[in-house]
């Protein structure tokens, strides 16, 4: 599958699969998305959106971010999105959410925690508080991160969802403290909730591979301080976002979201290299231990991811080799320190 423009990749990412369809045919109440305007929101809705139409089912579907661009406001009414402006970190303004019977919880923040290390946590832990104290009747999944895992050994298979957390820097901290609050929350009033532990999704805009790609093709030195890593197209990552709405529990459930490999940094690169033709030069020492998250029961439950490694290898270099547009947005990846 080869992704020409931005609009073709836009369609795919929103594009529902069957079991999509199936689970809005099933599901009943609203839907809303709380911090629908990042880098997964957009197409996370729209993927609603189109789920409920296909299934002939009727549903409000509401978009929910500060919106500081009106276009991107716009593009989503005209497919039928409810959209409303609102300051997460404002009380008031998320108390007048309408009722929601199912809620998503995108919001956070990553990069600049080292510079704003206070906006990180009132982002992260703040905003869900709000949140969740809004809708306490509701299922809601809360999107959160592998980051919250310590760095494991290479041939561990990664983290599994019983093993304890221990986040490294105040970005992982701060995950853990949003998790920790929608937890209070689901254990005091009974909402149901889950922790949708993600990393790394890739759009071909940005992504670990996306930032590995990038590095062979441009002749810069790929760090392999990291040696390991995960990855998911992000299309897989919202269809599994939509149907773990019928695993939202109290206490809440926790599902580690991302594709069944533990890639090679090396071999990733080494791949990029081969198919644009290049050398490729490498710098760092390789660390015996890795972020990484095992995914088997997110796969048990609720199936293999649909674009494969090798497929999305191939897609990533065909984007970069066209000139496809890029966020400019590295995953930084490579961090050991946790600051980000």
């Amino acid at each position: 599958m080869r992704i020409e423009t931005e609009e073709q990749l836009e369609e795919l990412l929103a594009r529902p699969t069957p079991a999509d369809q199936d689970l809005m045919r099933r599901l009943s109440g609203d839907v809303i998305v709380v911090g629908a305007g990042g880098k997964m929101g957009p197409s996370l809705v729209r993927r609603i959106r189109r789920a409920a139409d296909a299934a002939s089912v009727k549903r409000r579907v509401i978009a929910v971010s500060r919106f500081s661009s009106p276009g991107a406001r716009g593009d989503l009414e005209r497919e039928g999105i409810e959209t409303i402006a609102c300051d997460l970190l404002d009380s008031q303004q998320v108390a007048n959410l309408p009722e929601c019977e199912n809620v998503f919880f995108l919001a956070g923040r990553k990069f600049g925690s080292s510079d704003r290390s206070d906006l990180t946590w009132a982002t992260n832990v703040l905003a869900v508080t709000h949140v969740a104290g809004r809708f306490r009747s509701s299922r809601i999944v809360v999107f959160s991160t592998g980051n919250v895992y310590p760095l494991v050994p290479l041939d561990s298979g990664g983290s599994l969802e019983s093993d304890g957390p221990d986040p490294h820097g105040e970005y992982a901290q701060s995950a853990l403290g949003r998790e920790r609050l929608a937890e209070y929350f689901s254990r005091e009033f009974g909402t149901r909730c889950l922790l949708f532990r993600l990393n790394y999704a890739v759009d071909l805009r940005y992504g670990v591979l996306v930032d590995i790609g990038r590095q062979v093709y441009e002749k810069r030195p790929v760090d392999l301080t990291i040696p390991r890593l995960n990855a998911i197209w992000q299309g897989d990552a919202n269809s599994y976002a939509l149907r773990s709405l019928e695993l939202c529990a109290s206490p809440p459930e926790i599902l580690n979201v991302t594709g069944p490999e533990c890639i090679s940094v090396r071999e990733a690169a080494e791949f990029f290299a081969q198919r644009f033709a290049l050398a490729v030069s490498f710098r760092g020492t390789e660390s015996p231990v890795a972020l990484l998250s095992n995914a088997s029961r997110c796969h048990g439950l609720l199936g293999p991811p649909q674009i494969q490694l090798e497929q999305l290898l191939e897609m990533v270099a065909h984007w970069i080799e066209i000139g496809g547009a890029s966020l400019n947005k590295p995953t930084k990846f490579e961090v050991t320190d946790g600051k980000y």
